[in-house]
């Protein structure tokens, strides 16, 4: 079924979030922030919204467009680079391919991790190539890393999977952007998944971080909501290996289930967990460890295990696949390739409307040309969009992330988080 989320004051949102049924929740303030972050500043006021396009014959214009992008080609994310760029190259070849005035080039680097400044030596080359905008981080806590940096320099910091509820408020210049909703709706789904197979108790292991501290809270609020007790709370910093000390907290409190709230430390926790006992169908993923296991874990050890994904389910996605494919045909997991792709788009379509690809400008018009202001023509496509702006008219992109519809805040407005469940082969398939 559907529920609305609807924000607070600051940020009028209707999110609308599908795979479970929500106990009795009609509404949900978004609020808070994660434990261990720096407050951030205080909330500007919202951006300037252009409601003219300018209106320049398609034939006219001649805008050569540089992004870059910090996607983790390393560390506890690396599992998540590969459809991620290749969302970014596909973008960049179908904006190219159409011919329409638009130029985009693609300077890849890496992220990293938390545990390395690869973010900020990748943002310096960056910055230094005068790219207008930038695509990533995949992981908040790396993002908040380099924000300042980016949206210091005038360039758009466009994420296609920050999550951290952080960024809602964040002081960011009006630069910053992202196509994955806020962690708040996550868990808000993860908690009452939980509760609704039956669970009482709950235990949590957790990744230190903004994005890890910020989704365990919203994941408790959600299960104490439906009833049930979260009885164990462990953390961990990125960077460890060794996590017997987490797993004996939160097995001693004897759970009915514990969620793994982490990167690829899931790789190492999950089998210790088993191993020591713990049911292998009690376990339960996020978007920051769902990923294909078959290499990873013995047959069957976490079937019947389930996790939560932001995004539409690709199979429902069409041919998109199959152009991800063509672009990089060792792909296995697409996790966050839409969200990436769609994150291109609108910067181009954005830059195309203002006839300006400076950070400024493509800022000043993303709300408008996701359909943000209210108004205009739904078009689907790069395409589309950009004939329909050379007309002067306005538009509402809608991709294949979904529909976006960008607050004033920079946030999407809609947003889809699936349910997913592992098989024997220890690989996932959404179930809702």
């Amino acid at each position: 079924m559907s529920v609305f989320a609807k924000a607070s004051a600051s940020r009028s949102v209707r999110a609308a979030v599908t795979g479970v049924a929500i106990f009795g929740v009609s509404a949900l303030l978004l609020t808070g922030c994660s434990t261990d972050a720096a407050e951030p500043a205080a909330s500007e006021a919202p951006a300037e919204t252009s409601s003219d396009v300018n209106t320049v014959e398609a034939g006219d214009r001649a805008l050569d467009l540089k992004i870059g992008t910090i996607l983790p080609q390393s560390g506890g994310l690396a599992f998540l680079g590969p459809p991620e760029e290749a969302g970014v190259n596909l973008a960049v070849e179908e904006v190219n391919a159409a011919g329409l005035g638009i130029d985009i080039e693609a300077i890849l680097r890496d992220s990293g991790d938390t545990t390395t400044d690869t973010a900020t030596v990748s943002v310096t080359d960056l910055l230094s190539q005068d790219v207008s905008a930038i695509v990533g981080a995949a992981s908040s806590g790396v993002s908040k890393t380099v924000i300042d940096q980016i949206t210091g320099a005038g360039v758009v910091q466009f994420s296609p999977a920050n999550t951290s509820a952080d960024f809602t408020d964040y002081a960011d210049n009006n630069l910053f952007w992202r196509t994955a909703p806020s962690d708040i709706l996550q868990g808000e789904v993860l908690g009452n998944l939980i509760a609704e197979d039956g669970n009482s108790t709950l235990g949590l292991i957790v990744l230190n971080d903004s994005y890890g501290t910020g989704l365990a809270e919203y994941t408790t609020e959600a299960f104490e909501a439906a009833g049930g007790e979260v009885v164990a709370t462990s953390l961990f910093n990125e960077g460890d290996s060794n996590f017997a000390a987490q797993i004996a907290e939160v097995t001693a409190a004897n759970p009915d289930a514990i969620a793994l709230i982490t990167f690829d430390q899931a790789k190492v926790i999950t089998p210790a967990l088993v191993g020591g006992g713990f049911p292998g169908d009690k376990l339960y993923f996020v978007d920051g460890n769902l990923a294909d296991y078959s290499a990873d874990f013995s047959a069957g050890l976490v079937e019947g295990s389930k996790g939560t994904l932001p995004g539409l389910d690709t199979a429902t996605l069409g041919d998109f696949t199959d152009r991800l494919l063509e672009v990089d045909p060792s792909l296995t997991d697409f996790s966050y390739a839409a969200e990436s792709y769609d994150a291109v788009i609108l910067i181009a379509l954005a830059a195309y409307a203002a006839n300006d690809t400076s950070g400024e400008a493509i800022a000043s018009y993303l709300q408008q040309v996701s359909g943000g202001t209210g108004e205009g023509t739904k078009v689907t496509t790069f395409a589309d969009g950009a004939a329909a702006l050379a007309e002067g008219e306005q538009i509402d992109y809608d991709g294949y992330s979904g529909p976006v519809t960008f607050d004033e805040n920079g946030d999407p407005t809609d947003a889809t988080i699936g349910i997913y469940e592992f098989g024997a082969d220890n690989k996932y398939t959404r179930i809702n």
